[in-house]
């Protein structure tokens, strides 16, 4: 009997049994999978953020992503008294170093507490988004940036609603990010203001980012008529072409990361650290052969490798206790919305604008005012051709795109300032 009590426990089924919500994440982890390899949506973000998911919830194994709280030691150290002639010892937090958490909680809470919650992975993220960014389209299409800010609308909608319904206003402005569609923004954010929240938010950031073909074709449907999706935007350019050329792009682009994070470090200095990496990232493509080599790490290895580790660790924090916590719950809801009424914030300010001008824009320009770049974009541009088979509008959302990138995060730096 001791020789089979003994092989019982070798086993996960004593695990399984007082954890049954983890065959619930299990099923929600395949699912992610699924839509990941099968629908193909975001791969590259959604296959490691799903086998996270699945490693943190094997019964037994120990993969887990435990809460901050596990990791904090209490400790004594000395103050001085206000009459400055005595002693006297306060209570402090403190945690746990690198090396002990490996040794407590195992190589996962290693990886995250690292990489993750030092705030990290996302600005090496944001260099390697910049090092595949053009900044042409939107430069070529000033007005269309516009829409990117409009866009941002689902941030501060959500913000003022998740407060009204409970969150502190930390925790609605972390939740609230997510409308930008950019989940390294929505991680850092989340680091500054609501740490705690962490796991969920991370999740619901990168899983809408992948559902970006659900949900803006949804959004659209509703709000677009056929007529507006056939606006061809190259006809229009024929008609009414643009009074201004740029007659050095070249120049142009090389200064414009190094002009813009100037500005931007003077009026949303909490953004930096995201745009200023991303900006960065852009400047080394920009200038070509010189700095090739840097570019091609950036885009390539070094990019490739946070993303890995980044999908693991934040899918490791949904485990069953955190899943099925109310809070979790309202940050999924709350995230749809925030996504939806920002898409549908990009759309409305086009339809306001085609209301006052003969060179008219089509409404799915609106639509990619988001940070998923660039498959916004290649949803709306397939949008497109369905109603128009010779309506190619790639170049110019690519302009409302690229905005969102910056808009997005300049919106991260503003909460954070008035926040923090």
């Amino acid at each position: 009997m001791d020789v089979l009590q003994k092989l019982y426990e070798m086993t996960a089924f004593g695990s399984l049994i007082e954890n049954p919500g983890s065959l619930l994440m299990l099923a929600i982890g395949a699912i992610l999978l699924y839509l990941g390899i099968r629908k193909q949506y975001e791969p590259l973000l959604l296959v490691p953020i799903a086998f996270g998911v699945i490693l943190a919830n094997l019964p037994g194994g120990g993969m887990g992503v435990v809460p901050g709280e596990f990791i904090q030691l209490e400790g004594l150290k000395q103050a001085a008294s206000p009459d400055m002639n005595l002693m006297e010892l306060e209570m402090e937090h403190r945690y746990m170093n690198l090396f002990e958490i490996a040794h407590e909680y195992g190589i996962m809470n290693f990886l995250y507490y690292m990489l993750i919650k030092t705030g990290l992975l996302p600005p090496i993220i944001f260099m390697g988004v910049g090092a595949l960014t053009d900044f042409g389209p939107m430069l070529r299409n000033l007005r269309l940036s516009f829409f990117g800010a409009a866009a941002q609308l689902g941030i501060f909608t959500v913000l003022l609603i998740a407060i009204l319904v409970g969150f502190t206003p930390k925790e609605a402005a972390s939740l609230a990010i997510i409308g930008g569609a950019d989940g390294p923004t929505a991680i850092y954010t989340t680091i500054k203001l609501a740490p705690h929240l962490l796991g969920p938010i991370a999740i619901a950031a990168y899983s809408y980012m992948a559902l970006v073909p659900v949900i803006i074709p949804l959004v659209v449907k509703l709000t677009c008529s056929p007529k507006e999706l056939k606006i061809n935007m190259k006809q229009m350019d024929k008609l009414y072409p643009p009074k201004h050329q740029i007659k050095n792009l070249r120049a142009v682009k090389i200064a414009f990361p190094i002009v813009l994070g100037i500005v931007i470090s003077f009026f949303v200095p909490s953004a930096v650290p995201l745009l200023g990496m991303l900006l960065f990232g852009n400047l080394i493509k920009e200038i070509g052969a010189n700095t090739l080599r840097l570019s091609e790490a950036a885009s390539g290895p070094i990019m490739n490798t946070a993303t890995i580790f980044l999908g693991l660790t934040v899918g490791a924090t949904m485990t069953s206790d955190v899943f099925l916590d109310p809070k979790t719950i309202g940050i999924i809801v709350g995230g749809f919305f925030a996504f939806a009424i920002s898409v549908f914030g990009g759309i409305a300010a086009v339809k306001v604008f085609n209301l006052f001008t003969k060179k008219k824009i089509n409404p799915l320009i609106g639509a990619t005012g988001l940070s998923a770049v660039p498959m916004a974009s290649r949803v709306a541009n397939e949008i497109a051709l369905k109603y128009d088979s010779n309506n190619h509008v790639l170049q110019y959302c690519m302009s409302s795109n690229i905005s969102g990138v910056i808009g997005s995060a300049v919106a991260a730096g503003v909460l954070i300032s008035f926040l923090s």
